[in-house]
């Protein structure tokens, strides 16, 4: 369907505004419920949060004609614990991460996002923050991330830090995901979001599109053995993988 030139914004505008809508008025719907289940503490009620949080962005995203499916050259097994590692392009990352991954896990995010009114409350609860400045921030993130995984559940890092504002596939990664991995001996298994960039790119808010949402869990990279004299042998590995199914992702269009 060709839409003339001067409809494409103002349309992309109302799009985005619906989009929206339905976001913050499934928020307020789920926000008691997030409540209730903070009430069973951290592992229960975290748990118990991450399958509200899957059920919101499966409605969501048809709703706003955003299709997603995961692609395995890897199927992780729901028993076993990993360090789900994802790249970082989009606002829509955590929303895909969360519709994608299924078991158990706590992601490690970023501190300021905790303002946002209702969305915020719901992010404190579920999500591990760190305040990357702040050394002593940081020790303490790591020594929640370690509580996690000894109970079972997994871990999802963007070790990007940050929005990828490079023009390359992907930027430098930082070492907290692999000094976890290491000294827990967790395996790594990286995970590639293909379309979060056409869906929602991070330059602009009406930037917001349906269409496909692709995930490619790709071999995990086992850590059994490694030290922390290995940690940038490690992270040069994922990130290659990484970077190779990006680049071929986007020469194939």
């Amino acid at each position: 369907m060709n839409i003339p030139g001067f409809l494409r914004i103002p349309l992309r505008v109302a799009y985005t505004l619906y989009a929206l809508l339905i976001f913050l008025a499934m928020m307020v719907l789920v926000f008691p419920f997030v409540m209730l289940a903070a009430l069973m503490g951290p592992l229960r009620g975290g748990n118990l949060i991450l399958h509200g949080l899957r059920v919101w962005s499966a409605v969501w995203f048809r709703m706003v004609g955003i299709r997603h499916r995961n692609i395995y050259q890897y199927r992780p097994d729901p028993g076993r614990q990993y360090i789900f590692v994802l790249n970082h392009i989009s606002y829509l990352d955590a929303a895909i991460a969360v519709e994608s991954i299924r078991q158990p896990f706590r992601a490690l995010g970023r501190h300021d996002l905790k303002r946002i009114p209702v969305f915020g409350w719901i992010y404190r609860v579920f999500v591990i923050m760190v305040d990357r400045g702040n050394k002593e921030d940081r020790a303490r993130s790591l020594v929640d991330l370690r509580r996690a995984l000894d109970h079972g559940i997994s871990i999802l890092i963007f070790p990007e830090g940050t929005f990828n504002e490079t023009d390359q596939p992907l930027k430098s990664f930082y070492n907290g995901a692999f000094r976890i991995a290491i000294e827990t001996q967790t395996p790594i298994l990286p995970v590639v979001l293909l379309d979060a960039w056409d869906r929602m790119h991070h330059r602009h808010f009406f930037s917001l599109t349906p269409g496909p949402s692709r995930s490619v869990f790709m071999e995990p990279v086992p850590v059994e053995g490694l030290t922390l004299d290995d940690m940038e042998t490690l992270k040069q590995r994922v990130y290659a993988m990484m970077e190779k199914t990006l680049t071929t992702a986007q020469q194939k269009g």
